[in-house]
């Protein structure tokens, strides 16, 4: 199979019509479980089909492992390109790297000024032209409100699409039906969509569901799921 095939069969395009057509540039998403449930590979399954399609993407890691990321990367796409019997696996590998940066970043150390600096630093004078940033591991439910409405901002000037993954910081959340975390709610005004992940046993699969896409809250299962075998999307 070759990378137009690929990416036409791909769940991402589920996904992507589960949410209205995509996130859209200068909009903001968050995919959102609790700790563990595979909201990092979720990202990274996001971002490898937005290489594939051929844009580029920054991905910001604030957990202080890049290596671990950079090893997310590598063992997604050789799930995808065994399962799919990707053509010239190696040559498509190495040609998408081109279009991937990874970064690092301390949110207790560095303010989020400074963060964004940095990304706009890259993409306008580093030559990086991105489409999509991922802020992976971002404490949002412990950030000030002011400092989203920033990135918010960032992304509608730099006409990019931004990812979240986040996870609860505080042990005394109250989670609802689908994995949401009350301290989540104060920022759905910022949120244009809103993903959520809760692992089901009963079916060993981790459940996706929309819980707001383009500031419509209508809950709706979507119609793939994440596999905690691969850690991919899937149908």
């Amino acid at each position: 199979m070759d990378i137009k095939e690929l990416n036409s069969v791909s769940p991402l395009r589920i996904f992507e019509e589960a949410i209205n057509g995509g996130l859209g540039r200068g909009n903001l998403g968050v995919i959102v479980s609790r700790h563990g449930v595979g909201k990092t590979a979720c990202l990274v399954h996001l971002a490898t089909d937005k290489l594939f399609k051929g844009e580029s993407v920054i991905h910001v890691s604030f957990s202080g492992n890049v290596e671990h990321v950079i090893n997310w990367y590598k063992e997604v796409f050789r799930e995808i390109a065994e399962l799919q019997s990707l053509d010239d696996a190696t040559l498509v590998y190495n040609s998408i790297l081109a279009n991937r940066v990874v970064m690092n970043f301390s949110q207790e150390n560095v303010p989020v000024d400074k963060v964004l600096a940095s990304l706009e630093s890259l993409i306008s004078q580093g030559s990086f032209k991105a489409d999509c940033i991922l802020f992976d591991g971002y404490k949002l439910t412990a950030a000030d409100e002011d400092d989203i409405v920033k990135i918010r901002e960032f992304a509608k000037k730099m006409n990019l699409e931004v990812w979240f993954s986040v996870s609860p910081v505080r042990p005394d959340v109250v989670y609802d039906e689908y994995g949401v975390p009350n301290t989540l709610v104060k920022y759905y005004d910022l949120i244009d969509v809103l993903v959520a992940l809760k692992y089901d046993e009963k079916i060993d699969k981790v459940i996706m569901t929309v819980v707001r896409a383009h500031h419509a809250n209508v809950p709706k299962p979507m119609k793939v799921n994440l596999d905690p075998r691969t850690m991919l999307i899937s149908k």
